[in-house]
């Protein structure tokens, strides 16, 4: 691999390679084992000349954001591990007549992003201002909360293929659902997305922002590090609810614990390893079907 390193230093800073890092410290989880290497990715134009030499090298590669849905291994990742930051902090801003249309860069904040859309008293992103990880990771998962989605007001996003191309999808072509994207089947990498969003009250957008931000402190453990909603809502269910009723709350393997404030959230209670929050979740999802007879799915992306 020295010779696959000589060639990363040509694409991007020393600075900016680190060789064994620990993923522990790139996770709201603040669980994982070390990469090869882990890349600060600052521009755009680094990440794909990156991608271009793994892809010659054979080496394996992971993008990551803020790290807010991501359980990583105890035993880490082979290959490259690419953090997206804020790039250029691309915020570009479109007047409308009656709105108007705003365009983030993938590593943005995703409550960076939405609090300038709301500076700039523009309505329908407050439900994303308290959600951790970054606008191109929302877009990769369709992130949504308190009856909204990124689905509702996406125009479109850039992004990069798994063979290097750059392709620009409508809303359409994104092929946006219930925590899915078309870029969850393909591989894309998120660069960044455009929004249009309708005029509002400035004052009025901050107050429902402030609310939702205040529900979330006292239904939400944010005291505690976890990758949010561990598991996605069953048609018909909700998973917190059918955890609580099969009497699972508090429910400990290790330093993994089923949260006694919000039962869709398993929590790293103190030195979890990612093997502890994995039999946690074989052991909630057992447990629920064989009472409710109802399959829960990890919202929660792992890897490697």
């Amino acid at each position: 691999m020295s010779r696959f390193y000589d060639k990363l230093q040509a694409l991007v800073a020393q600075e900016q390679i680190t060789k064994d890092e620990p993923l522990s410290k790139h996770t709201t989880f603040r669980i994982g084992g070390p990469c090869d290497y882990f890349v600060d990715i600052k521009k755009e134009e680094e990440l794909i000349s990156v991608l271009h030499l793994c892809k010659e090298e054979g080496v394996p590669y992971f993008l990551i954001g803020n790290g807010s849905n991501l359980l990583v291994a105890d035993e880490g990742v082979r290959g490259v591990v690419l953090k997206i930051n804020d790039c250029s902090e691309e915020f570009t801003i479109q007047e409308e007549e009656d709105g108007a249309i705003v365009t983030g860069s993938a590593g943005m904040n995703l409550t960076t992003f939405a609090m300038k859309v709301a500076k700039h008293g523009l309505t329908g992103f407050e439900f994303a201002a308290g959600i951790p990880g970054s606008l191109g990771g929302a877009v990769f998962m369709n992130a949504g909360a308190y009856g909204g989605e990124i689905k509702d007001h996406i125009i479109s996003a850039k992004v990069v293929s798994m063979e290097g191309e750059i392709l620009t999808l409508t809303k359409e072509e994104l092929k946006l659902s219930y925590r899915k994207s078309i870029a969850q089947e393909k591989g894309y990498l998120i660069l960044n997305a455009t929004f249009r969003f309708p005029k509002g009250d400035e004052a009025s957008i901050r107050k429902k922002i402030e609310e939702l931000n205040r529900q979330r402190k006292e239904k939400q453990p944010l005291e505690y590090p976890s990758a949010g909603s561990t598991f996605k809502r069953p048609e018909g269910y909700f998973a917190g609810k059918l955890i609580m009723d099969a009497g699972l709350r508090g429910y400990r393997v290790g330093g993994a614990m089923v949260s006694e404030k919000h039962c869709g959230f398993v929590i790293n209670a103190g030195n979890a390893t990612a093997a502890d929050v994995v039999q946690l979740m074989k052991d909630v999802s057992r447990m629920v079907e064989e009472k409710y007879h109802v399959i829960l799915e990890p919202e929660v992306k792992m890897i490697p």
